[in-house]
């Protein structure tokens, strides 16, 4: 992970308590592999990034000068977008 420090908003952490321990497992593997992961996208007209685990999507913003990575919202894919 590099050294960045990873905080959670409040909707990303409610999502991710509701999941099965297998599904939040993925989810934080996931996250810690960020910023260097795979099939990640810039969002179009937001400075917030997004993440593919299935049919998962975490939305998260990157500070360099701190070093910290906030998720934004962890969702469905269907639902995640509806916010942005």
């Amino acid at each position: 992970m590099s050294n960045y420090t990873v905080t959670f908003e409040k909707a990303a952490k409610k999502f991710l308590k509701k999941q099965s321990p297998k599904v939040q497992t993925a989810l934080l593997t996931a996250i810690a592999k960020l910023p260097d992961g795979t099939d990640i996208k810039r969002l179009q007209g937001y400075d917030l990034y997004r993440m593919r685990v299935g049919n998962v999507r975490i939305i998260y913003s990157i500070d360099n000068e701190v070093k910290i990575i906030n998720i934004e919202n962890i969702d469905n894919r269907g639902d995640v977008y509806k916010r942005y």
